[in-house]
């Protein structure tokens, strides 16, 4: 009874590749008050969209590595560029050592376990181009027509502060005007950064378009597996980590917006 006491009380990483990640990170923590988390974000090579997947399976593995030193239970990939292109990577570079959850895989079941038959997807470059969200929705529900769009614009937009306004207004509208998404019945938010802008998106469709993000899904994805496999902490004995690879005090004050309250930001060099 001992051990399976220590391993609950061990931490559930988090990783990102700068603070957009902190959306999930929130969401877990609300689902679960009990649990200790360790956030990283890799603001040293954000953003991970412009990023080839070589490169983003070698973040991955190192900021794993050092997240695995931390003594956590869990890894959660909280990113959609790095849970497309990390995730099998990491999964078998550390198997038997840690669980591993990402955002892709709960986000596809939550809108393929509604059925819906028109489906947009929007993400950075680096999701768009490894179409895992096409590939993941088509293999659980044939019948699914899948338009995915690459919106670059969108984070940096949301990390400056430029949302609920004309400029986000204006973005939003360039890329969700386009013709191929005009009879969509649901929209993915495939990036962690997105949810900042979700009430903006259903206005946009009049609320006429289940807008899904991967926050709450991932959350209770966290939560099924810890339950499963007898995780749960019982209670949280000390405040929550966060880290980056490169600190700037512009990112602890965008942070806090990402999380939706105070935190500290240290400095892991992790390079």
């Amino acid at each position: 009874m001992e051990e399976i006491t220590d391993a609950r009380s061990k931490s559930i990483g988090i990783f990102d590749s700068g603070i957009g990640g902190l959306t999930v990170a929130n969401a877990i923590q609300k689902t679960l008050p009990n649990e200790h988390l360790i956030y990283f974000g890799d603001t040293a090579h954000l953003p991970y969209g412009d990023k080839s997947a070589d490169a983003i399976r070698f973040y991955s593995l190192k900021i794993s590595k050092f997240l695995l030193e931390q003594n956590c239970k869990m890894i959660v990939i909280a990113c959609n560029s790095a849970s497309s292109a990390a995730y099998n990577t990491l999964l078998d570079f550390f198997e038997g050592r840690t669980l591993f959850v990402n955002v892709v895989d709960p986000l596809v079941s939550a809108v393929t376990d509604k059925g819906y038959d028109n489906i947009g997807v929007i993400a950075t470059k680096a999701t768009i181009r490894s179409n895992i969200y096409r590939d993941k929705i088509k293999h659980r529900l044939q019948k699914a027509n899948v338009q995915s769009m690459a919106t670059p614009l969108l984070a940096p937009m949301i990390e400056e502060g430029f949302y609920q306004g004309n400029i986000s207004h204006s973005v939003i509208d360039t890329y969700l005007g386009r013709k191929e998404f005009a009879i969509i019945d649901a929209l993915l938010l495939a990036c962690t950064h997105y949810p900042l802008i979700k009430n903006e998106i259903e206005t946009y469709f009049n609320n006429k378009v289940a807008v899904l993000d991967s926050t709450d899904v991932v959350a209770n994805a966290v939560s099924e597996l810890l339950r499963k496999e007898n995780l749960l902490a019982l209670e949280r004995t000390k405040k929550n980590e966060f880290y980056v690879s490169d600190y700037t005090k512009s990112f602890e004050d965008t942070a806090k917006v990402f999380y939706g309250e105070e935190i500290e930001l240290k400095t892991a060099n992790i390079w």
